[in-house]
């Protein structure tokens, strides 16, 4: 198998989206989603999911022109994944209106024998219970990436330290990092990051950017700046799905995080997934170009 295949394991929803200016019913959505459709532009995506039997055609066609392997996505009798949630003038406040599980409630991923092969893995934003259990199954990983949330860091604190012990980078919002360290400063919060196991650590800080530590270094970078925020849903997944995608092509930890970020700024000028699944190589790259600029400015 080619390097550059990536294994992503995640939600896949249904979602209702509220903004200050317009309303969206059933988006394509989900951790899984966001990421599969940002790293399916740079590698070969094995999907890891569920969905109900009220998927749409037209959304189950998104995942069969970005990815490389659908085998491991299950289709079951019973309701998708559902969400929705509601965003305040500032976009920084969002309110949950509701959560169905739907089929996700029995969500127990046996990944087909080329899954368990696959080097690169992101772990997206689900129980640590279920990201152990997909990690565990892949026998040849190379490089273990994983996002979290702070649901996790509240409930299931213990299994969530298991899982990024195993990891090889971890990404969290800088909220969450004050959240699971209690430390406001972000290099505190890194130092007591990587003392549970990973070396490579990123803080996603929003508006202000990410900050990388791996070792004992520091990396900066800022965001590409976006004139009109529509739907930040699904950014840091975006991000996630980017990062895992140039690892998986041998690029290093800053190009990784120049890459998300890039398809992360893509994914807020639309609702869902629209805007990053219409762009192309010229408007990522241009992104980049910028983003390298703000490299620890």
């Amino acid at each position: 198998m080619n390097e550059n295949h990536t294994l992503i394991v995640g939600s896949i929803g249904l979602d209702t989206i509220e903004t200050i200016s317009d309303r969206k019913e059933s988006v394509l959505g989900g951790s899984a989603t966001y990421a599969t459709v940002a790293a399916g532009k740079s590698s070969a995506v094995h999907l890891v999911g569920i969905v109900g039997d009220d998927f749409p055609r037209e959304s189950m066609s998104v995942f069969k022109t970005t990815t490389y392997d659908l085998s491991n996505l299950e289709q079951k009798e019973g309701k998708t994944f559902s969400w929705g949630a509601k965003y305040e003038k500032n976009w920084d406040n969002r309110h949950t209106l509701f959560t169905e599980l739907g089929v996700f409630n029995d969500f127990n991923p046996v990944l087909k024998d080329q899954n368990k092969e696959v080097p690169f893995i992101f772990l997206a934003n689900i129980h640590p219970t279920l990201q152990l259990l997909v990690l565990n199954q892949c026998i040849k990983r190379k490089y273990v990436i994983i996002d979290t949330m702070n649901l996790w860091i509240d409930t299931e604190r213990n299994k969530l330290k298991e899982v990024i012990s195993s990891c090889d980078l971890l990404l969290i919002s800088e909220s969450e990092a004050e959240q699971f360290t209690k430390r406001k400063d972000h290099d505190d919060q890194g130092t007591v990051l990587q003392s549970l196991g990973p070396q490579n650590i990123i803080i996603k800080c929003g508006s202000k950017g990410a900050r990388l530590y791996s070792g004992h270094q520091l990396d900066k970078i800022g965001v590409f700046p976006i004139k009109n925020v529509i739907d930040p849903t699904g950014a840091g997944d975006s991000f996630g799905g980017g990062v895992t995608a140039s690892l998986a092509n041998g690029e290093s930890l800053i190009e990784s995080m120049i890459n998300g970020a890039a398809l992360a700024s893509l994914t807020i000028e639309g609702f869902g997934i629209d805007t990053l699944h219409n762009s192309n190589i010229n408007e990522i790259e241009k992104r980049k170009e910028y983003l390298r600029t703000t490299l620890n400015s």
